[in-house]
């Protein structure tokens, strides 16, 4: 399949555009991410209508085919960098981790990237129990194969989807992966890729969180959100 040049079109927060991010840079996958209003050339608000489901983030392909909801980009990622899974059986088991790690998604991301003061504190307490039930989920899910990762020994869509939510966990507690040693074993597994730490290294810091979360972009700190500042 011929590879066309891809466009992460997203906003100012560390949340859906991580996993597909990871996913291209350690496949070898170019593309380009770009702001919602570099992109459109207009505010959200106003292109919002226009966007496939009204969300971003979207991947724009070189033809116009705008391709949004992340676990569809995430499998058409997989398609073109040939890292889909012959077996039906494993291919299963993986989009079952996707899914589930997808599923995190809420009030994790959002809690991170935007709540502040009390109402941060309340939110991190209320989804600990949560989030400890779905690491156990998913550290039983690693023990049940011999490979590094969920169904071998290849990274796909479900280890970095699943690695995004548990890397910005840490955000909200830094020691809340101490109790799942075969969790914490497979975030270094991920860091160790070398094209992904280089992309970590290279990715806006996350800042402040839960007192005025910014993104560092280009040594200037910027209010996470979806407007350009």
């Amino acid at each position: 399949m011929e590879l066309r040049m891809i466009k992460l079109v997203y906003f100012k927060m560390r949340a859906l555009a991580e996993a597909p991010q990871m996913l291209m840079c350690s496949s070898g996958v170019e593309y380009k991410y770009l702001m919602s209003w570099d992109h459109f050339d207009d505010q959200w608000i106003n292109v919002k209508a226009n966007v496939p489901f009204k969300q971003l983030p979207i991947l724009e392909l070189d033809n116009g085919t705008q391709i949004g909801q992340s676990v569809a980009m995430l499998n058409y990622i997989e398609a073109i960098a040939g890292l889909t899974i012959p077996d039906p059986e494993k291919a299963a088991e993986a989009s079952a981790v996707l899914q589930s790690s997808q599923e995190l998604f809420a009030p994790l991301n959002p809690t991170v990237n935007f709540a502040v003061g009390e109402d941060f504190k309340a939110k991190r307490d209320a989804m600990r129990s949560d989030l400890e039930s779905r690491f156990s989920d998913l550290e039983r899910y690693l023990n049940k194969h011999d490979g590094k990762y969920f169904v071998d020994d290849t990274p796909r869509a479900a280890e970095f989807a699943c690695f995004h939510h548990l890397d910005l966990s840490k955000k909200l507690d830094p020691k809340l992966l101490d109790g799942f040693p075969r969790l914490m074993k497979f975030v270094e597994d991920i860091q160790s890729i070398k094209k992904v730490s280089e992309y970590m290294e290279k990715r806006p810091e996350l800042i402040d969180v839960g007192v005025e979360p910014k993104l560092v972009i280009d040594g200037t700190a910027h209010p996470t959100g979806v407007n350009r500042t």
